[in-house]
């Protein structure tokens, strides 16, 4: 089993910054990409930003120049640094992760966390 815990929601007035966190653990050979989702009421889940192992990384547009995604890989981590922020950023953020279960399986299954509250005040 492995399993995805977000950190570091919370309430920031526009204009702030958050720092969000994701740890996976569980049994886990390795993972290819790490990245967050959120979903605002009454909207689609939609992508924020992605990183491969390689250190590629997506943004959605809307967030371009504002978050930045990093993993630690040491530490099964991804991170998004949330600065700038807007009220339109309000919503469930959501950690996500393809993730190789052995090493003689080529196949990645994807998790999903629980997701944490970001709320931004105008």
């Amino acid at each position: 089993q492995v399993q995805l815990a977000e950190s570091g929601g919370g309430l920031v007035q526009a204009g702030g910054s958050l720092r969000l966190s994701c740890a996976a653990s569980g049994i886990i050979f390795g993972i290819n990409d790490m990245g967050w989702y959120r979903q605002a009421p009454g909207k689609q889940r939609e992508l924020v930003a992605t990183s491969t192992s390689f250190g590629s990384t997506n943004y959605a547009d809307s967030v371009k120049g504002r978050f930045t995604i990093s993993r630690d890989n040491a530490k099964n981590m991804v991170y998004l640094q949330m600065n700038s922020l807007e009220p339109e950023d309000t919503a469930v953020y959501i950690c996500n992760a393809g993730v190789r279960r052995s090493s003689w399986s080529q196949f990645v299954d994807r998790y999903w966390g629980q997701g944490t509250q970001v709320t931004v005040s105008s």
